[in-house]
C-alpha cells in the first residue's frame, strides 16, 4: 500500500504507512499528527516518514520545531522509534514501560504513556484509556492486544492500535473474517489475565468506552484504515463486537471464574 498523509480535519492528520509481515503481506501501520490547542503538535506513535510526507509535516510544524512530543501508545510498536528520536530531537519522546526497557539507549522522558500524570498533562486535548482485564504488556510477545487509546477531543478521532481492529485489505488478507468489520484484536483469548473477574472487567471497560466516547466521529485504527462513524455510533459497534467475542469471555469465566 502507498503511504498517505490524510487531513481528517480539526487539527488531526493520519499517516497511513506500510508494514509487511515476513516481508510479504502488507498489513499497514499508522501514526497521527495532532495540532494541540496551544498551536504546537504531537505525534501519536512513530513512523519513518517518506520524503513527501515529511515535507508536508515540516510545512505544518515549522520544520519540526513545533512538534513538542511523540507519544508511543502501543508497547509493541517500536520499529520506527529510533527514526523519530533522530528526526525530532527537540521533542519529548514518551513511551510505555516496554519502550523504555527494550530501547533504553534512546532519550525517553521519565513519564510513561500509561501514567496518569502524562494523561493529565494532555487532558485538555485528549482523553486516554487503557483496557482492563488484560495486561498492557503481555508476557507472550505475540500478543499485541492492549494499548493506550486516545480520543482527540477537537476532531472526535479515536487513535487506536490493535485493541480495536478495522482493516481494508485486498486478497489474501481479505479472506480473514474480521477484514472490513470493526472488532477486537484476535488475540483477546490469549490476552485476558488468567484470574477471576478479568473477562467481566474487560467487558465493562469496553462498554464504558462506548458510553464515554459515544460522540466520537471516527476511528483511526491499526493497521490500515479509518472508520467514519456516520451511521454507526461507537456504542453500537462495541456492543456488536462484544457479541462476537462472547464465547471467548464465557470460556474464560468457566475456567477462571
Amino acid at each position: 500500500m502507498s503511504d498517505a498523509f490524510v487531513d481528517l480535519g480539526d487539527g488531526f492528520w493520519t499517516i497511513r504507512g506500510s508494514f509487511r509481515i515476513g516481508g510479504v503481506f502488507d498489513v499497514g501501520t499508522q501514526c497521527s499528527l495532532v495540532r494541540l490547542a496551544s498551536g504546537n503538535f504531537v505525534f501519536l506513535d512513530s513512523y519513518t516518514l517518506p520524503d513527501a510526507i515529511r515535507a508536508q509535516v515540516d510545512e505544518l510544524t515549522g520544520g519540526g520545531a513545533k512538534v513538542e512530543a511523540v507519544l508511543n501508545l502501543h508497547p509493541f510498536h517500536t520499529v520506527h522509534c529510533e527514526w523519530m528520536h533522530e528526526t525530532f530531537p527537540q521533542a519529548k519522546h514518551y513511551g510505555t514501560a516496554r519502550h523504555l526497557e527494550i530501547a533504553s539507549d534512546l532519550g525517553w522522558q521519565e513519564l510513561r504513556c500509561e501514567d496518569d500524570a502524562l494523561m493529565q498533562l494532555y487532558a485538555d486535548d485528549f482523553a486516554f484509556s487503557i483496557p482492563r482485564g488484560v495486561p498492557l504488556v503481555s508476557d507472550d510477545d505475540s500478543v499485541h492486544f492492549s494499548s493506550v487509546l486516545a480520543l482527540h477531543r477537537a476532531s472526535g478521532t479515536v487513535h487506536v492500535d490493535d485493541t480495536f481492529v478495522f482493516l481494508r485489505k485486498g486478497f489474501p488478507i481479505s479472506l480473514l473474517p474480521f477484514t472490513g468489520r470493526f472488532g477486537f484484536h484476535p488475540t483477546l483469548a490469549k490476552a485476558l489475565e488468567p484470574r477471576a473477574g478479568a473477562a467481566d472487567e474487560f467487558r465493562e471497560w469496553a462498554i464504558g468506552i462506548g458510553v464515554d466516547w459515544a460522540d466520537a466521529r471516527r476511528i483511526a485504527a491499526a493497521h490500515n484504515a479509518v472508520l467514519e462513524l456516520d451511521t454507526k455510533k461507537l456504542p453500537d459497534l462495541i456492543g456488536e463486537a462484544l457479541g462476537r467475542v462472547k464465547p471467548i469471555l464465557d470460556a474464560h469465566r468457566a475456567q477462571h471464574g
